[in-house]
């Protein structure tokens, strides 16, 4: 084992950084035809795709906790896209749904997809490849978050 430190860009945690900083550099020009960001644009993509949701569900889904989801929908909400309600059900829940300017994105919002896969220049197959790997990494890092959480101990001399 060697007792220098390894240089950032042979960094796990580098290399995915700075993948998700161009990404979103791709992504900057492709929103803004859509007025959004690329986190609305996540919120915007889940509810195009899933329907109504409680706030906690798409902090779940995307990630997001509420110290940044909740000014994410204010913003969003603000610019008529979704609109927040009280569950009849459970008034401690708030629902996020669509409003019918939020619907009408959904077409623009469905060639951006498209527009990045050009833009990036990878056949598909390796796009899919890739996302299914950083998932898989994904589950990895969580579970390993959840046994740092537990046990205070990494266990492991760091990679990433």
């Amino acid at each position: 084992m060697s007792d220098s430190l390894p240089l950032p860009e042979d960094q796990l945690c580098f290399a995915l950084h700075a993948a998700s900083r161009a990404m979103n550099a791709v992504y900057r020009p492709l929103l803004a035809e859509l007025g959004v960001t690329y986190p609305q644009y996540l919120v915007l993509l889940d509810l195009w795709t899933r329907g109504p949701r409680s706030v906690k569900e798409l902090g779940e889904d995307l990630y997001l906790d509420s110290g940044t989801l909740s000014p994410l929908l204010k913003r969003l909400e603000t610019a008529g896209l979704v609109r927040r309600s009280r569950s009849e059900a459970d008034e401690r829940v708030v629902i996020v749904c669509l409003t019918e300017e939020g619907r009408r994105l959904r077409e623009r919002g469905r060639r951006v997809s498209h527009d990045l896969l050009c833009a990036v220049g990878l056949p598909v197959e390796k796009v899919v490849a890739l996302r299914d790997e950083i998932r898989d990494l994904t589950d990895h890092l969580l579970a390993a978050a959840g046994d740092l959480h537990r046990t205070g101990d990494p266990g492991a001399e760091p990679v990433g």
